[in-house]
C-alpha cells in the first residue's frame, strides 16, 4: 500500500499544450504523447494568440511552441507567457535551426530548444526533466547556443588543456555514456544502448558529472561539446 501510494507521489503528470499552426503535426504531437505514461496533451493551438489564451485557463506545466507562427511568433509569444505563467516551462519545437533563432529563443526565457526530428520518447524525456527546471538543447544547435557565453582571450589553450583533462578522467565506459548523454538520451535508453541495468547507467551518468564538475546533464554535454571531448 506504502509502495503504491509512493509511486503515485512521484509520478507526477506533466500538462502539456501544444502551439502549432500545422495541423498534422499537432495531432501527431498529441497522439505521440498521451501514449507516454504521466504526459497529459490538456490543449493545442493553431496559432499563438489562441495558445496564450489557454495558456492563461490551463497553466500547464510545460508549452511545445513552433518559431514559425502566423501572427505572434514563437519568439513573441515565449516572452509573454513568461508573463502570464511565469511557472509554465516553454520548450522550442521548430525544424529551424539558425543561430539568431536558437540564442533568442533560449534568451526570450525558453528552457528548452528541440528540432522536429527529435524522436518521441526523447521528447517526452525532455518534456519531463524540463517540467522539474532543467533545460535542454539539441546536441545539433548545442554549439550555437554557446555564443550566448562570453569566451576568454586564451581560450584555445584552456580549450585545449581542459578537453585533455576531461579525456584522461573518463573511463572508456563513461565514454560512450557521455556520447548518448550528448545525443540526449535517457538513463533507460542508456542501459539499453549498452545492455546494462538502469541503475549503472545512472551511476556512469553521477561519475560523469562529477568528474566534468558540472551540475546536471544539459551542462555535461554543452562542456563535452564546447571542449570537444565528445565530436557532434
Amino acid at each position: 500500500m506504502t509502495q503504491q501510494l509512493v509511486s503515485k507521489i512521484s509520478a507526477k503528470e506533466v500538462r502539456v499544450i501544444i502551439v502549432e499552426d500545422y495541423k498534422l503535426t499537432r495531432v501527431g504531437l498529441r497522439y505521440a504523447l498521451n501514449e507516454i505514461e504521466n504526459i497529459n496533451v490538456v490543449a493545442e493551438a493553431q496559432n499563438a494568440e489562441i495558445g496564450l489564451e489557454l495558456i492563461k485557463k490551463e497553466k500547464p506545466d510545460v508549452v511545445l511552441m513552433d518559431l514559425g507562427l502566423p501572427g505572434i511568433n514563437g519568439l513573441e509569444a515565449t516572452s509573454q507567457i513568461k508573463v502570464i505563467s511565469p511557472n509554465t516551462k516553454i520548450i522550442i519545437l521548430t525544424s529551424h535551426d539558425r543561430e539568431e533563432e536558437v540564442i533568442a529563443s533560449l534568451g526570450s526565457g525558453a528552457s528548452g530548444y528541440c528540432l522536429k526530428d527529435i524522436d518521441p520518447i526523447t521528447l517526452s524525456n525532455v518534456i519531463k526533466n524540463v517540467a522539474k527546471g532543467a533545460c535542454w538543447i539539441d546536441s545539433n544547435v548545442a554549439h550555437l547556443a554557446l555564443k550566448l557565453f562570453p569566451k576568454p582571450d586564451n581560450t584555445e589553450i584552456m580549450n585545449t588543456n581542459n578537453s585533455y583533462d576531461a579525456k584522461a578522467k573518463l573511463t572508456e565506459r563513461e565514454s560512450e555514456v557521455l556520447k548518448l548523454l550528448v545525443q540526449g538520451k535517457s538513463n533507460t535508453q542508456i542501459a539499453q544502448e549498452l545492455i546494462v541495468s538502469v541503475h549503472t547507467a545512472k551511476a556512469h551518468v553521477c561519475s560523469i558529472l562529477q568528474k566534468l564538475c558540472v551540475d546536471d546533464r544539459v551542462q555535461a554535454a554543452v562542456k563535452a561539446i564546447k571542449e570537444g571531448i565528445v565530436s557532434v
